[in-house]
């Protein structure tokens, strides 16, 4: 690792899925995998190339039961390059001797770039370079180039240049039993000698995608004399390119493609629109520098420092590429929302979940208009959640936990355990919870860009109709004089159900019933914030009473919060299960993290035990600040002590698995505070989770959103401690040991801030270019205005060492 690269020195078989996932470049409208282009699916490679809001939903029978699935599609292979020497067989990695190999992954510019120097099985040794990008210029482009020097011959080479739409989706090996073909064929095309093109349509949705290609050869800088040979099928197109080579002179080939479907604006249709477009594209050059200049207008903007620990430093960066991958600029003109496992690989489908809970704190102060946009992703499928609600008998909207293309629950009713090999019914649907996080989402980014206007159109609509739902599926508990909620789950997963139970759900997670109180309290305040004709105007379209009012009132101050010996119990009845023998489990398995398929496989049951995936109760002290929370629970009527959050996680942490890489972000950030030292080791685990594959497998099915993403809110909010209250930016700096020398750039309403934290002082400037003010910055009860140009200095006390213990 270096400070923007990642570099593979040899070629290891086992590996290259995960590498391929890791080394994936996109631009937010759609993202390839890192799959070297001269390689086939196979167990060893997947060329993989998937676009927002490309989903195709199929039906398997299984043991007589139609299981239907919607999945993000696995798009035609625009990669395809393939080298041919004297017309034989296609050089592969598996047959020719790797003298030399190197497998880099430029951060700056999500540049993936292989170097390798091979001999042929008739002694030829040759060089090829191999160059790619998908550009954040133009949404639709990419670029592969090739540079070719044969060492010790001359002769004939030819370039199968292709495009393969006979793709299907089967990364995923416990998804492989289930349909996995999801593409029809339209027709290939070309547009000239130089330009080949291919349509296909996705099965049941009815999405066309057309990819062009235009390729070209080049001798020492000028255009080959170059034999083209074209063979075309309904799913398939190549050309062969043939051409003469010599000794120590370097050949370049390079292939452009855009990409189009039929959900994208201002096109007629998309083949036209992709032969159109990739004959006017400029040469690889010329596209790559644009695509390089675009990325160090970002790198301006998100771009972290930390001097101090070069290694979490690449990382963030690292992740700082993936998460712009996925959330650019150009993801904020389509209908897209936040893939849980990112652009590059099929793991839980492609569906969107809870994780843009992580996502959002980053672009919130950096990209607020990104967050906008996938924001309206959750709007547009307001009249879904409704629905939903309403089948169901509660008013609202319930939003489902895993959301595809247009809002309707798509999570499975069974899943394959891999340990067992057994399908198990699958209960993750009652966590409710993911509306909380939206309502959480819109609140927190209208703290960050005082948004008024979003706030008005669409923001408060979600709000009240969640706040509403909330208040259906609460019930009044006169015994207890308390509001509770039934037949749900809470973030740990684990737990779907009380043992012996038939029917799923929980009673009174702390969790959800603390979200929902404090929704509750906040719902009416989104209220206030709307001009008086609007808010009447809502409050009548929606009719939205003043006896709602009052019972959302009577919720803030009244949810039932189940406690037991000191701490808040993740569930009522959660003290009553049995404790798990943690020593045996350890001793007994390399990786527990799954401890729920271990149990399942041994023929036991995870709801009988205090074992979590990820202890949801421990979130409420990540999602907010001490204040803030005490606030919640005083409010309620619960003593809130100084030593509550310490007690708390430190029984969950002896009872968590961390079976979610999430778990260790959560945990990261609540220890922060606490235990310095542990918080930063958690902080290393998750920023290694995903490049060191700490669960085993799973990340070269898709790269872990959440995690990525959250490692980045783990250093601004957790560690510099930003916050934002009553419209001041605050800071609260911790484990200033490791922070000496970190700086990055944030945008907090309107205005650019540059924050450094050096020789235990905070700096803040304000850029002068598009100031919107006055601003208020504060750390602890020093609280400055900054003006356009200036900045605020502020002292910070020693603390505790995060080094070591």
């Amino acid at each position: 690792m270096y400070d923007f690269t990642i570099a593979y020195d040899r070629f290891e078989p086992a590996s290259e899925q995960l590498r391929e996932a890791l080394t994936s470049t996109g631009n937010g409208y759609f993202s390839t995998r890192g799959t070297a282009e001269w390689e086939d699916m196979s167990d060893v490679h997947y060329p993989g190339t998937y676009a927002h809001g490309g989903f195709n939903r199929e039906t398997t029978i299984f043991g007589g039961i139609p299981i239907w699935n919607e999945d993000l599609v696995n798009l035609p292979n625009w990669l395809v390059l393939k080298l041919r020497i004297e017309g034989e067989e296609a050089i592969r990695l598996d047959n020719v001797e790797l003298l030399d190999y190197r497998h880099t992954y430029d951060i700056r510019s999500a540049l993936v770039q292989r170097e390798l120097r091979f001999r042929d099985h008739a002694g030829r040794v040759t060089r090829l370079r191999s160059r790619r990008f998908v550009s954040m210029v133009h949404s639709h482009q990419a670029g592969l180039e090739w540079t070719l020097i044969p060492e010790n011959w001359s002769g004939r080479a030819e370039v199968v240049s292709a495009l393969d739409g006979r793709m299907t989706n089967r990364i995923v090996a416990r998804y492989r039993g289930l349909e996995g073909r999801h593409l029809d064929p339209v027709s290939p095309r070309t547009f000239g000698d130089e330009v080949i093109a291919l349509k296909v349509q996705t099965r049941q949705s009815d999405i066309y995608i057309a990819d062009a290609a235009r390729t070209r050869v080049f001798h020492d800088g000028e255009p080959a004399d170059v034999d083209r040979d074209l063979y075309q099928k309904e799913d398939y197109i190549q050309q062969v390119l043939a051409f003469d080579v010599e000794q120590g002179h370097q050949t370049r080939v390079e292939k452009m493609v855009s990409l189009f479907t039929s959900h994208d604006n201002a096109i007629t249709e998309p083949l036209t629109a992709a032969g159109r477009h990739v004959q006017r594209y400029p040469d690889f050059a010329t596209a790559l520098a644009a695509h390089e200049s675009a990325w160090a207008e970002l790198w301006d903007v998100c771009d972290v420092q930390l001097p101090r620990e070069p290694r979490a430093q690449l990382l963030l960066r690292f992740h700082v590429a993936h998460v712009l991958q996925v959330c650019s600029r150009h993801t904020a003109r389509h209908d897209a929302g936040v893939p849980a496992r990112g652009l590059n690989g099929e793991a839980y489908r492609g569906h969107v979940f809870w994780d843009e809970l992580y996502v959002y704190p980053f672009l919130n102060l950096r990209l607020p208009e990104i967050t906008r946009a996938l924001l309206l992703y959750r709007y547009r499928r307001l009249t879904e959640a409704r629905a939903a609600a309403c089948e169901a008998g509660y008013r609202g909207a319930m939003f489902p936990w895993q959301s595809g293309s247009d809002g309707t629950e798509e999570t499975q009713t069974i899943h394959l355990n891999p340990l067992s090999g057994r399908w198990e019914p699958d209960e993750s649907r009652n966590q409710r919870h993911v509306n909380a996080a939206i309502f959480y989402n819109v609140w927190r980014y209208y703290q960050a860009t005082d948004d008024l206007e979003f706030l008005r159109d669409y923001g408060a609509e979600l709000m009240l109709e969640i706040a509403r739902f909330w208040a259906s599926i609460a019930h009044y508990n006169p015994d207890r004089q308390r509001y509770e909620i039934h037949g749900v789950m809470g973030p740990d997963e684990f737990h779907e159900r009380y043992p012996g139970a038939r029917q799923p759900g929980l009673r009174n997670n702390a969790y959800t019933n603390t979200m929902v109180a404090w929704i509750a309290a906040t719902a009416p305040q989104v209220l206030d914030l709307l001009p008086p004709s609007r808010c009447a105007a809502l409050r009548a379209r929606l009719d939205v009473t003043d006896e709602e009012l009052h019972t959302w009132d009577d919720m803030s101050r009244r949810m039932y919060i189940p406690f037991h010996d000191g701490v808040i119990s993740q569930f009522e009845g959660y003290a009553d299960l049995e404790e798990l023998d943690w020593d045996h489990y350890r001793a007994a398995y390399p990786n527990i993290q799954r401890m729920d398929r271990i149990l399942r496989a041994e023929g036991k049951d995870p709801n009988r035990y205090k074992v979590s995936k990820q202890a949801d109760a421990v979130m409420l002290f990540f999602l907010f600040g001490h204040d803030e929370l005490r606030s919640i629970f005083e409010r309620l009527g619960y003593r809130y002590d100084s030593d509550l959050a310490r007690r708390t996680i430190d029984y969950y942490d002896r009872r968590t698995s961390h079976g979610s890489t999430l778990s260790f972000v959560t945990y990261a950030g609540v220890l922060a505070g606490l235990d310095p030292a542990s918080s930063w080791d958690r902080f290393m685990v998750a920023l290694n989770s995903d490049i060191c594959d700490v669960q085993g497998g799973t990340t070269k099915e898709g790269i872990h959103m959440g995690v990525m993403s959250g490692t980045l809110d783990l250093l601004q909010r957790s560690y510099v401690g930003t916050s934002v209250a009553d419209g001041v930016l605050r800071f609260e700096p911790r484990l200033l040991d490791r922070l000496d020398g970190v700086a990055f750039t944030m945008r907090f309403r309107g205005t650019s801030l540059r924050v450094g934290v050096k020789d235990d002082e905070l700096t803040v400037l304000a850029e002068a270019e598009g100031f919107r003010g006055p601003l208020r910055v504060g750390v602890g009860d020093e609280v400055r205005e900054l003006g356009p140009g200036s900045d605020c200095r502020f002292a910070l006390a020693a603390q505790p060492s995060a080094v070591g213990r």
